[in-house]
């Protein structure tokens, strides 16, 4: 008898927050087994310390107006856990996230080590997207940049990062620049890179990431922005050309 949506959730829950562990060797061996789903997707792949979330939602309606089939994973979710990974605006369906948990789960128990709560999401949103057949998927980092879950995929159509500021220290490092360093773990060979307009130390580790991976960089700075409306249902601005 398959999981229901509780069952599902336990599972998941069972591997809470606290047991955060970075690394890609637990989501690469979990992915692999499960036919590596990542590799037949495009990505948008976000890094930062604030802003995420919103410029994460903000590029998925863009592509979806512009006619793309999303798909979208945030994090966290608000009220309902299925916000965790979305089909062109719509959660997961419970049916498709009960079948794809019980599938994940047969693997992750049976590893070595086991994957975590947010290694176990990451892979059941890579198998829905490439069930959906997805365009492209916006995805949002969970924790730093380099050794996320999300950092599994290989270089992604653009790579986005928001503002940096000093934050898990314990994890990312102490100062600015290491903490950019872990986030610029996401500039991949192919990308191009999209990057607000951060605090020259943020700025130096970026540029020179760019430079030695040979990806294009745009700024992205906040004077170029007119915003037109503002309503509670969303925004409405205009993004001014150079000069």
């Amino acid at each position: 008898m398959r999981m229901t949506i509780k069952e599902a959730l336990d599972y998941l829950n069972t591997y809470g927050w606290s047991q955060w562990k970075l690394g890609l060797s637990r989501t690469r061996e979990l992915l692999e087994r499960l036919g590596d789903p990542q590799k037949d997707l495009r990505f948008v792949h976000v890094a930062g310390s604030n802003g995420k979330g919103s410029t994460c939602a903000m590029i998925e309606r863009i592509l979806r107006e512009a006619g793309y089939t999303t798909g979208f994973y945030p994090s966290p979710y608000i009220e309902d856990f299925r916000e965790r990974i979305r089909y062109c605006g719509e959660y997961i369906e419970e049916e498709a996230l009960c079948r794809i948990t019980e599938q994940v789960a047969k693997i992750a128990d049976s590893m070595e080590e086991h994957p975590t709560h947010f290694e176990l999401i990451t892979a059941i949103g890579m198998e829905y997207f490439r069930q959906k057949k997805c365009d492209i998927v916006v995805l949002e980092v969970g924790l730093g940049g380099t050794f996320d879950s999300t950092n599994i995929i290989d270089a992604p159509e653009a790579a986005v990062i928001t503002n940096i500021g000093l934050e898990h220290t314990e994890y990312l490092g102490n100062t600015l620049a290491e903490i950019a360093g872990n986030k610029c773990g996401i500039i991949k060979k192919g990308s191009d890179v999209v990057c607000y307009e951060n605090v020259p130390e943020v700025m130096e580790v970026v540029r020179s990431t760019c430079a030695q991976e040979g990806c294009p960089l745009t700024i992205a700075r906040f004077g170029r922005i007119r915003l037109l409306e503002q309503r509670l249902e969303g925004q409405t601005f205009q993004w001014l050309p150079d000069g």
